[in-house]
């Protein structure tokens, strides 16, 4: 048997950039990316915690150090410039392999790491 696991998660991450003509997914600060365990294409969730709604996309890598978290294509309608976010990814594991397992969690401060 498997079961789902947070695996990595961006907290209050701020929406920098809303790209509607880009052919979709997020693009993460590369710095953010590696504090959580993100790699480019990765399927994630993004849960906007200012107006409630829940997305899937996939990771696309921004330059280091940026601070950009920039929603792009159809994605770019479900938030704003400013909107805080949490973008979240899951894995599949044994149970086993889950009692040890740790998810990578990150709290950044103004989409930069403290």
């Amino acid at each position: 048997m498997q079961i789902t696991l947070l695996k990595s998660k961006i907290h209050q991450a701020i929406i920098t950039e809303a790209n509607i003509h880009y052919k979709g997914s997020i693009t993460i600060d590369k710095a953010l990316m590696e504090a959580a365990n993100l790699i480019e294409f990765e399927l994630v969730q993004v849960l906007n915690i200012n107006n409630g709604e829940r997305i899937e996309t996939y990771v696309i890598e921004g330059e280091r150090n940026s601070g950009v978290v920039c929603l792009n294509g159809a994605a770019a309608r479900k938030a704003v410039v400013g909107d805080e976010v949490i973008i979240v990814a899951y894995a599949m594991m044994s149970p086993e392999e889950a009692k040890g397992f740790k998810p990578s969690l990150v709290f950044p401060v103004n989409n930069r790491l403290v």
